[in-house]
């Protein structure tokens, strides 16, 4: 396991979950984009699990590829299988003209999923052995 990308993947992870939530307080919600934040957030996390584990998936933006091969390694992952295939619809065309509205229910639900993934067990365990390993 490579601690470094690990540790870079969970903070770009957090950056991303962290501007959707600034982006939710603003005058004027842009939707698609808080979405979008999500959705790389939910990538994030995943190939900090993977990377954690030695896996080093193809490049993608594809969450339903990642969470199959997340949970090939670990059943936890499990319950988070609805929330990615919601989530891929904005993990790459939504930067581009689409044919679907984006609402508040959306931003609300997405914000909402990146929070369980990010306390997800697999998760958990992953940003506790990185904080171990930075402390000694």
């Amino acid at each position: 396991m490579n601690s470094e990308n690990v540790k870079e993947w969970l903070q770009l992870a957090n950056d991303d979950l962290y501007s959707a939530e600034i982006l939710n307080e603003a005058a004027r919600k842009p939707c698609e984009i808080i979405c979008y934040h999500c959705a790389q957030a939910t990538e994030k996390y995943l190939k900090a699990y993977l990377t954690f584990r030695n896996i080093i998936p193809k490049k993608t933006h594809d969450l339903v590829f990642l969470y199959n091969l997340c949970i090939e390694e670990d059943k936890g992952f499990q319950s988070i299988k609805t929330i990615c295939e919601f989530l891929n619809r904005f993990a790459n065309d939504i930067r581009y003209p689409h044919k679907y509205e984006v609402n508040e229910n959306d931003v609300n639900f997405s914000i909402n999923a990146v929070e369980k993934i990010k306390e997800l067990k697999p998760i958990v365990e992953i940003q506790n052995e990185i904080n171990k390993n930075n402390q000694q």
